[in-house]
């Protein structure tokens, strides 16, 4: 997926600076992007060179101008037509998978260490999720559909962290018998 779908639909909720998308990205754990100022910026003129989005200029006494940027209709068309569009399945790449289909070299009690690690970093993540949720970040809930969405996303990612957990847990307690 492209970052300039996720940047439309952030202007579509709000129109929006380089440094508020910014934050928003980087602040998401449903935005998975760094979020620097390279791919929004060049994003954001991108999609102002064909007409996407709209530009309007501040000036500042003191700063910079602040560019706020709105998307316009034929953005929201691109938009919908992304939205109607096949859905992508998802992506499963797990490097630790790999690195513990060749874990049977270490002992037992290294095996052990690397998953409790592992399991202590999946625990951190999903507390992290939790936190976000519990702030309430950005969620435009404009409707009380929308207000769903949202929130059952958010609820998925945290579900994923704790699945691995278990598993991660299961797969320890399957170890000892070993």
């Amino acid at each position: 997926m492209d970052i300039q779908y996720t940047i439309l639909g952030l202007l579509d909720a709000q129109p929006l600076s380089g440094y508020d998308l910014k934050k928003i990205i980087a602040d998401s754990d449903l935005f998975y992007w760094s979020g620097n100022n390279n791919q929004i910026y060049n994003s954001l003129v991108s999609l102002h060179e064909r007409g996407l989005v709209s530009v309007e200029t501040f000036f500042q006494e003191s700063l910079p101008p602040r560019k706020v940027y709105s998307i316009t209709p034929a953005g929201q068309a691109v938009m919908r037509e992304w939205v109607c569009s096949e859905p992508a399945l998802p992506e499963i790449r797990d490097p630790f998978l790999i690195q513990l289909a060749w874990a049977d070299q270490l002992d037992g009690e290294e095996l052990d260490a690397l998953l409790a690690k592992y399991a202590e970093e999946i625990k951190i993540q999903a507390r992290m999720i939790e936190e976000n949720i519990s702030r309430q970040h950005f969620s435009p809930n404009r409707t009380d559909r929308e207000k769903l969405l949202w929130t059952r996303i958010e609820e998925r990612l945290k579900q994923r962290y704790d699945q691995e957990r278990e598993w991660i847990d299961q797969l320890r307690q399957e170890l000892k018998k070993k």
